[in-house]
């Protein structure tokens, strides 16, 4: 089929490293060397594709490859197990599927407890370890800048349990140094702020507005009717009692059972136009019709402050543990591997001030010789215990690799997936728990990094993030990076800089989980030029004002979909309101046999140190299983 004018006009025709047919996916030698020729146009295409995954572009975070097996999973094709006994030559002492954050973590505790001795494989159905804590890497004309793929940061809104702050200590990294590594200098030398732009699809004119949405003059320029501006400052001010006549105990209870967004129609009596400004206002990618009016009221959300209402301060922060990586916490899993697997830094003792730049022979993570084993590109499909779950000494473990099913023995088995998957992967397990495995819809979302040629236009226009309110991405702000260990950020406008794009698709009008499900539908059904449509539409409108050409500008782009994304969390509008120990968390993620499960599901809190906590407590359960306590 022709390509439009307008396609063209964007780019869509660019030989950039982006385009479908590698889909961030091994596809063998030949393939994956054919990405790393790609990115070299005109360039330094610095590592080899083919064996070293961060500099892999295009469709990444759970690429095709990755997940397409999920489908035959769910389906049962996988029910009887696939490999005999004859076929199974490896035996280990403890095999992890999943090699994310609890997964390297139950490895490391594992060892740290009963030493090196352990032969350990770590399974995972990506090419890259870390789980959704993923690196993207650029290299141009010598120079390499390093974006964030996934998990941002370390930080929690609730105090990190002593060994959380334990590993990450032995980590070697230092939290409260997390001021000394954060890079504004661009913010202040050119004296960047914040820009919203208003499209004509959600708003009645394209328009970018600088400025933040609480002044007057910003709200006298978005492109809205009279009433939908007059609305806006009503809520934006000082608020009447919108639920007068009300005990504060009433407003509680009727605020915790409604959605923002029908506070703001049917109390506020705010105009429809208001609802694409009023965001949730609230944590885990929650919108103005899935986040309850309470939390919204808690948090100080437009049209609330009238209220009458006083709450308790906002829940300890770990504010020490802001402190991320230009990569985010695909740091924090480079660490956790190079402990667990000396050889692939060379047998270098890594920490925070070398780990950004630190090199990683990926044909080290799983070597016949070594004790500890990473197996990428390996998804498992079926677990079993070999026996009753109450008598079994050792579990079979299934997986695919090459197309090929494989197996392995081991004496003891940590699930670090999915919970959803879960019960596919272990068709045995009880229907209770099964049912509490897939009571969450996991949050889908996208970082998408773009390596442009220069952002001048982001700095004619005094600009270094820029919301879309009623468009796909909802976000996109320069990634200046960190200042770690020699690696050094951008500093002038004249260079190549990453601008890190976001997205937490959902569908409107439905239950948040229904919301979830239906964004994670959307991203499995796109293709790569579908996303980088959207990409180069948006910041061609935004930025074109100022010069910006995506045809010329854009050299790269790596999205990183996720939707399979963060562990769902509780909230007093979709979920009942039922005891700690009857929680559906709680209940699924109960030992059977000699299996036992950690993953940040199991702990129903998308934070690292939730991850690594829920990593002990399943390595314990498996202490004590095996009379070792």
């Amino acid at each position: 089929m022709a390509m439009s004018k307008e396609h063209r006009d964007l780019g869509m025709d660019q030989p950039i490293a982006r385009r479908d047919f590698l889909q961030g996916v091994a596809i063998g030698i030949g393939g994956a060397a054919l990405a790393g020729a790609a990115f070299a146009q005109g360039a330094d295409a610095g590592p080899d594709a083919a064996i070293y995954p961060p500099v892999r572009t295009g469709l990444r975070g759970n690429f095709p490859a990755a997940v397409d097996i999920f489908n035959p999973i769910r389906q049962g094709r996988y029910v009887q197990f696939p490999v005999s006994n004859a076929e199974i030559t490896e035996e280990y002492d403890l095999v992890i599927v999943g090699a994310g954050m609890s997964g390297l973590a139950a490895a490391h505790f594992w060892r740290t407890a009963l030493g090196e001795g352990q032969r350990i494989l770590i399974l995972d159905n990506h090419d890259d370890f870390g789980g959704h804590a993923k690196r993207n890497e650029f290299h141009h004309n010598g120079k390499t800048y390093v974006g964030v793929g996934g998990t941002l940061g370390i930080a929690t809104p609730y105090p990190y349990s002593f060994g959380a702050k334990a590993l990450i200590k032995e980590l070697g990294v230092d939290v409260s140094r997390g001021r000394d590594f954060t890079n504004r200098d661009l913010e202040t030398k050119f004296n960047l702020g914040v820009a919203t732009f208003f499209n004509k699809e959600a708003f009645l004119s394209d328009r970018l507005v600088l400025g933040n949405i609480r002044s007057k003059d910003f709200v006298s320029q978005i492109p809205i009717s009279e009433q939908g501006r007059n609305d806006l400052i009503r809520l934006l001010g000082k608020n009447p009692d919108y639920m007068a006549g009300m005990s504060a105990e009433e407003k509680i209870a009727k605020l915790a059972r409604m959605s923002y967004k029908d506070f703001l129609l049917n109390y506020a009596k705010a105009s429809p136009e208001v609802l694409h400004l009023a965001g949730g206002g609230s944590r885990n990618s929650k919108k103005v019709d899935s986040t309850a009016a309470l939390e919204a009221a808690q948090h100080g959300s437009m049209g609330t402050n009238g209220l009458g209402l006083k709450f308790e301060a906002e829940p300890f922060n770990e504010g020490s543990y802001a402190l991320h990586f230009p990569d985010g916490n695909a740091s924090i899993g480079r660490l956790l591997v190079s402990r667990l697997v000396p050889a692939v830094v060379g047998g270098k003792r890594l920490d925070m001030n070398n780990v950004v730049q630190a090199q990683f022979d990926y044909s080290k993570l799983d070597d016949p010789s070594s004790k500890m084993r990473i197996r990428l590109s390996s998804p498992v499909v079926r677990v079993e215990n070999e026996g009753s779950p109450d008598s079994a000494r050792s579990v079979r473990i299934a997986y695919m690799k090459d197309g090929k099913p494989q197996a392995v023995r081991a004496h003891n088995c940590v699930l670090a997936c999915y919970n959803q998957l879960i019960p596919f992967l272990m068709p045995e397990i009880p229907q209770a728990q099964k049912d509490a495995l897939a009571y969450p819809a996991k949050v889908p979302l996208n970082y998408t990094n773009v390596l442009i040629r220069k952002w001048t236009a982001f700095q004619k226009l005094g600009v270094s993030r820029i919301s879309f309110p009623g468009m796909w991405y909802t976000g996109c702000n320069l990634d200046a990076g960190s200042t770690f260990g020699g690696y050094q950020g951008v500093t002038t406008p004249d260079e190549p800089m990453i601008v890190h794009m976001t997205c937490t698709p959902g569908k409107p009008g439905l239950s948040r989980k229904e919301q979830n499900r239906a964004g994670a539908a959307e991203m499995l059904s796109m293709s790569f030029q579908d996303f980088e449509l959207k990409i180069r539409d948006q910041l061609a409108r935004a930025l074109g004002s100022a010069g910006f050409d995506p045809k010329e500008d854009i050299l790269a782009i790596t999205v990183n979909r996720w939707p399979y994304g963060y562990a769902y969390t509780y909230d007093v509008l979709n979920d009942p309101d039922v005891p700690p120990e009857k929680r559906p968390h709680v209940i699924g993620r109960q030992r059977l046999g000699r299996v036992t499960i950690a993953n940040s599901d199991a702990g129903a809190a998308a934070f690292t140190n939730e991850a690594f906590d829920q990593a002990d407590r399943a390595v314990r359960e498996l202490f004590v299983l095996n009379g070792l306590t």
